[in-house]
């Protein structure tokens, strides 16, 4: 299974960008999916994270401005960024954890995020 993320680019300060990714390969069921980010020099911090069920959670850094969902597809998770700071630039990573008794994580290459004040 691959992960593909798209979206990332550059926007100023108040903007808004939306990232997918999307899962490829043998069949596909995750217990859940996330986006990360990192930035130069600091730790890969957990942004958001949904769940089969569809419950959701997210890092206080983004609550109320970021969304995470699915799209149509079980394989495609979205994360709808709005009110962006310039804090906010880093590579965002897709991130998926499959496995029935054993969790396993899959990372996709990540997409960057540029916002300029």
């Amino acid at each position: 299974v691959q992960l593909q993320a798209s979206g990332g680019g550059l926007v100023q300060a108040g903007g808004s960008l939306r990232l997918s990714c999307a899962a490829s390969g043998s069949i596909f069921s995750p217990r859940s999916m996330a986006w990360y980010r990192q930035a130069p020099g600091t730790e890969r911090e957990l942004l958001a994270r949904i769940f089969e069920d569809g419950n959701t959670n997210y890092a206080d850094s983004v609550k109320g401005r970021f969304t995470i969902s699915r799209g149509n597809a079980k394989n495609v998770v979205n994360l709808q960024m709005d009110s962006l700071k310039p804090e906010d630039t880093a590579v965002y990573i897709c991130n998926a954890i499959i496995g029935n008794s054993i969790p396993i994580y899959l990372w996709g290459q990540g997409t960057q995020v540029t916002v300029s004040s």
